[in-house]
């Protein structure tokens, strides 16, 4: 175990997994045989590399997991996996009987929360926690620009063959007022090739309206007021801040985190801040003791 003067860690294993016969990678801290996890979920066009940071972290109290969702980074990108938000809530469901986790605390970002909530609203019994980064129920949500120009045929097409790797450094630190990393952002960029775009655009075709799945998702859960740490980064070109106090519609007792200086990626462009939030928040859910 490693340690710093602010927090302990602990180094991630890194390895591939088949759930239902999709192969994937996992990045994972902590004790891996139990059966209570803290688990991250990445959006578009994310990976588990995306959360290496906050696995270190929650893995010196709690079981930490993350994976490449379906389509995205080291996974596999078949051409017939349903790239819906059902689809992905289905993989989640495959991912924890594989991986041998009953109870959940979803981390969640972009596309990852629909997807995740959406598993949560069909297993609420074993949902236990959410902490949410600039996403959630998409509650009375019109898709941005870009997804909108994804959603058109032909032009979303060339809108993908044409976004070389200064335009992608372009597009995702466009509005951000502290500059992402390079290195993040060429890692993202690596990720981001053919069939990951293939995927990108069918997922946005098949959600043109979120709307329907996201009252549902509010509707469902939020009888239950399961705890949740809502942080947003408002200088965010995709997701307006609007939605951070929405959330309410589906978790009625969330604490609600606004970084001034953050934008769409906040726990990549204020990690330190970010972890002051989430880290003791977590440790409560999780019943781990405080940090001392």
């Amino acid at each position: 175990m490693e340690a710093t003067p602010a927090t302990q860690t602990v180094a991630p294993t890194d390895r591939q997994i088949a759930v239902a016969g999709l192969h994937t990678r996992l990045l994972e801290a902590g004790p891996g045989d139990a059966s209570e996890a803290v688990v991250f979920v990445h959006g578009n066009p994310g990976s588990a590399r995306d959360w290496e940071y906050l696995v270190r972290r929650v893995g010196a109290f709690a079981r930490a997991v993350a994976f490449d969702m379906p389509g995205f980074g080291q996974a596999d990108k078949p051409r017939d996996f349903e790239q819906n938000v059902p689809g992905h809530a289905r993989f989640l469901e495959q991912a924890f009987s594989e991986l041998g986790i009953e109870r959940v605390h979803l981390v969640l970002h972009d596309l990852g929360g629909p997807w995740g909530l959406e598993w949560a609203r069909t297993h609420v019994g074993r949902f236990a926690s959410a902490v949410l980064f600039n996403t959630g129920a998409l509650l009375d949500y019109r898709w941005h620009r870009v997804a909108r120009l994804w959603q058109t045929p032909v032009l979303g097409e060339l809108f993908m063959a044409t976004t070389n790797r200064p335009a992608f450094r372009f597009l995702t630190n466009r509005s951000q007022k502290r500059e992402l990393p390079r290195e993040f952002l060429d890692a993202m960029y690596d990720g981001f090739g053919g069939d990951t775009r293939r995927a990108v655009l069918r997922h946005y075709r098949a959600e043109a309206d979120p709307k329907p799945g996201a009252r549902r998702q509010a509707d469902d859960l939020r009888p239950h007021d399961r705890p949740a740490l809502v942080l947003w980064g408002p200088h965010d070109p995709y997701l307006g801040i609007e939605l951070a106090e929405a959330q309410k519609q589906v978790f009625p007792s969330a604490r609600i985190v606004v970084l001034d200086d953050s934008g769409h990626w906040p726990f990549i462009d204020n990690p330190e801040a970010v972890a002051a939030h989430v880290l003791p928040f977590l440790r409560e859910m999780t019943g781990a003791p405080k940090e001392a």
